[in-house]
């Protein structure tokens, strides 16, 4: 069969900030399911720059048979439209659509947008894979785990159980993506998963349940064929790691750095850690083997919140993991978050403060928001706070929940603010120009007084508590 795979063209923040967005992996992982069996293409509407008019002609010209289709929750009107585009082109071509919003909400997917055959939940290979082949065949979907189907009604088959080894799904088919469009100010760069699930419960994170509490690592052998490819067959010295916790497993992070290392694999890379996950010599063997930044999840600057959005760290934690990789040499990023239910000014601004302090060299401030299937979207739901079921507003941009101690305007002055204050000193500033080339000038600073100006019709003021 002929199977097209799609991401809709969407607008998202990050391709506005950087110019460039990374490669939808999860469709390039799902084509290695299936394309040994089968002729696949993908098309990455963001990175090509593709419009529906475009993702039409794409469509007519290859006519598929299966159309799949992958959305987060602020893109998913985008990926109704791609189905319903596909079916006005032909009635009988089947439409998937997987991710983590149709995987907490089937029956509202299926609901919302009737031109929707299958829903594809949770990890996605084999369910996607046993889906082809029922296609092909003619046969029955009701034993396929994992499956949300229609037939008069939604049906929604048992959970699938979590891939054990994860070394057993293929490699992503790098070959499909449009490689050369992934850019960052010029620069060429990949991106990698190395392993999947996460053990902790964050309120917030949809991660734990589209791909299980349990924790799942590539060898360290696959890690290294898998950079190898990026790094040999596609020319990408820079590289992403994607995982939720690179170094949620010590003795696996030091392995990895040191055969990067002891192979000669020259690429520069970033990961991504918890606080309570980090030490000093993981620090010291990734800088070894070409890592430059360290992201850290610190979100709060607060005791309360952090035990309110069960993230399991402390604010000590946060300045020792950050001075730890400084001082091996790593760049840091930390994401902080403002605007939860059981946020006071006093603690919106301790966090604002915290950013500044903790000595993290860049900062994403984001506005917690309430994604299906998570901890915070049942206590919204429970609670009566969510504002809009508009899913293009959840974008952690966008304040949707009422809060006691905020209205929405505030938060989003709140959120500028925060960008502002940390951004705009002299010190940062002086950094940029010497260490990073002026990215932040050139990049950061424009997209944030964009935003401002935009938002400026609110015609209201941060509290002065926050200023």
């Amino acid at each position: 069969m002929r199977i097209l795979l799609v991401l809709p063209p969407t607008d998202i923040a990050i391709k506005r900030v950087v110019g460039t967005t990374g490669p939808p992996l999860g469709l390039a992982y799902l084509a290695s399911m299936v394309r040994d069996e089968h002729d696949v293409i993908i098309v990455d509407s963001i990175a090509e720059e593709l419009t529906f008019d475009d993702v039409r002609k794409r469509i007519k010209k290859f006519d598929p048979d299966v159309v799949g289709i992958t959305a987060t929750t602020s893109m998913i009107p985008d990926a109704y439209k791609v189905a319903e585009i596909a079916k006005e082109i032909n009635e009988n071509v089947k439409v998937i659509i997987g991710g983590p919003h149709a995987t907490f909400l089937p029956d509202r997917t299926m609901e919302e947008c009737k031109s929707i055959d299958f829903i594809v939940r949770g990890e996605g290979e084999i369910t996607f894979k046993e889906l082809i082949r029922a296609i092909e065949e003619g046969r029955d979907f009701k034993a396929i785990k994992g499956l949300s189907f229609r037939n008069g009604k939604t049906i929604n088959n048992p959970p699938r159980g979590l891939i054990k080894n994860v070394d057993e799904i293929p490699m992503p088919s790098y070959d499909l993506l449009p490689m050369e469009r992934y850019r960052a100010d010029g620069v060429k760069f990949g991106t990698i998963v190395t392993s999947r699930g996460c053990p902790f419960n964050c309120i917030f994170c949809s991660s734990s349940l589209q791909f299980g509490k349990k924790w799942r690592g590539h060898s360290s052998e696959r890690v290294m064929a898998e950079l190898s490819i990026l790094r040999n067959d596609y020319g990408r010295k820079s590289i992403e790691f994607l995982d939720d916790t690179f170094t949620l497993v010590k003795s696996r992070a030091i392995e990895i750095s040191n055969k990067i290392k002891k192979e000669g694999l020259d690429i520069s890379w970033v990961a991504s850690s918890r606080v309570d996950t980090f030490s000093k010599d993981m620090a010291e063997a990734m800088h070894r083997a070409g890592a430059h930044t360290i992201y850290f999840g610190i979100e709060s600057g607060t005791q309360k919140i952090l035990d309110f959005i069960g993230k399991g760290i402390t604010p000590e934690q946060s300045k020792i993991s950050v001075k730890n990789a400084e001082e091996a040499g790593l760049h840091t990023f930390g994401s902080f978050i403002i605007g939860f239910p059981q946020e006071s000014r006093s603690d919106v601004k301790k966090t604002l403060k915290f950013s500044r302090k903790v000595g993290v060299d860049f900062a994403q401030f984001t506005v917690a928001t309430p994604y299906p299937g998570t901890r915070l979207w049942n206590v919204a739901l429970k609670e009566k706070l969510l504002t809009t079921m508009n899913w293009r507003r959840f974008t952690t941009l966008n304040p949707i929940l009422k809060l006691k101690c905020f209205t929405r305007e505030q938060i989003s002055k709140a959120l500028e603010l925060a960008y502002v204050k940390f951004y705009l000193r002299p010190k940062v500033l002086i950094k940029d120009i010497i260490q990073d080339k002026g990215f932040i000038i050139r990049r950061a600073i424009p997209q944030v007084i964009k935003m401002y100006a935009q938002k400026l019709n609110f015609n209201t003021i941060p509290p002065k508590e926050m200023i």
